[in-house]
């Protein structure tokens, strides 16, 4: 499926219109779309090409909407699942940056201690840099796990809501048949045979028939209600996951920075050895590394559409 270009605003930003592996629970619905794992996507050809939500951003929202093959069992994994192992990563990273903080203090301190015209030095004092280098660290990683947990519990749940509805639209889909096999086989009884029970029972199907396609128009229109409150918080809690991922690169890129600074300070000696990591701090860029992520890890990029009877 194509790759689709333009900018959002307003109700057209979260209207429901990306790819991914076939999965077993495929089904299509007058040859316009194609339901995978209880998500409703348009078949190629079917409709006008998809624009980007986001165009020239490679944002979260646009290229996350189909499951794709877990690479470590037999199953399926959600996009939303994809996007957020990359943000315990990220998580993980932070935990490490802070131990390596700490070991540098411990070393630090040692060195201090071993050289008394050095033991006044900031990188001496282990409060100091705890307080500003190590602490902010963590208490962000806590956060961060936190919003991570309620993201994660949220989609899921939605995708569970939207799993349920389709069940409800399939059950009424077949039950809509089998009334109307039924009201065609007793029309048949009466082309043989002309009787005053097979007209009341024809009625009596007839009327069965309707009930069973106002459910089935019920249950499809709560099932598209579902996918696109789904599809809604997918592209807000998308967003919201790169917003707390550049303050997250952000924030660490200056406690590095900050911590560089000190080693400036009270280093005078081997000023070069942290010229490469200074370099290397201001070249940091969340949206270009995230491009090179998203060009790698995208699951698909075709939006979800209403379902049809």
């Amino acid at each position: 499926m194509s790759d689709m270009e333009d900018g959002f605003d307003g109700a057209s930003y979260l209207s429901p219109q990306s790819p991914g592996s076939t999965s077993p629970t495929r089904k299509q619905n007058k040859e316009t779309t194609i339901t995978i794992n209880c998500v409703t996507f348009p078949l190629p050809m079917s409709m006008p090409e998809q624009q980007l939500l986001k165009p020239d951003e490679w944002s979260y929202c646009d290229y996350f909407w189909t499951d794709k093959k877990d690479p470590q069992g037999n199953g399926c994994i959600t996009g939303f699942e994809v996007l957020l192992q990359k943000q315990l990563k990220g998580k993980q990273m932070q935990k490490e940056m802070a131990e390596f903080v700490r070991e540098r203090i411990k070393i630090e301190e040692e060195y201090a201690k071993n050289l008394s015209k050095l033991s006044q030095i900031p990188l001496a004092n282990k409060e100091i840099c705890l307080s500003e280098v190590e602490k902010p660290l963590l208490t962000f990683r806590d956060n961060f796990k936190k919003d991570m947990k309620r993201f994660d519990h949220h989609i899921a749940d939605l995708r569970k809501q939207l799993v349920v509805r389709y069940a409800a639209v399939e059950k009424a889909r077949k039950a809509l048949a089998d009334r109307q096999k039924d009201l065609e086989l007793k029309t048949q009884q009466l082309e043989i045979k002309l009787s005053n029970k097979i007209e009341e029972d024809i009625k009596k199907a007839r009327r069965k028939s309707t009930q069973a396609g106002d459910e089935l128009m019920r249950c499809v229109d709560l099932y598209n209600q579902s996918q696109s409150k789904w599809f809604e918080e997918m592209v807000t809690t998308s967003l919201e996951l790169e917003r707390l991922e550049v303050e997250r690169v952000e924030m660490i890129r200056q406690h590095l920075c900050q911590y560089t600074t000190l080693r400036h300070e009270t280093d005078m000696f081997n000023q070069s050895t942290m010229e490469p990591v200074d370099q290397l701090l201001q070249s940091v860029d969340p949206a270009k590394d995230r491009e090179l992520w998203v060009r790698e890890h995208k699951t698909g990029e075709v939006r979800p559409v209403d379902i049809e009877i």
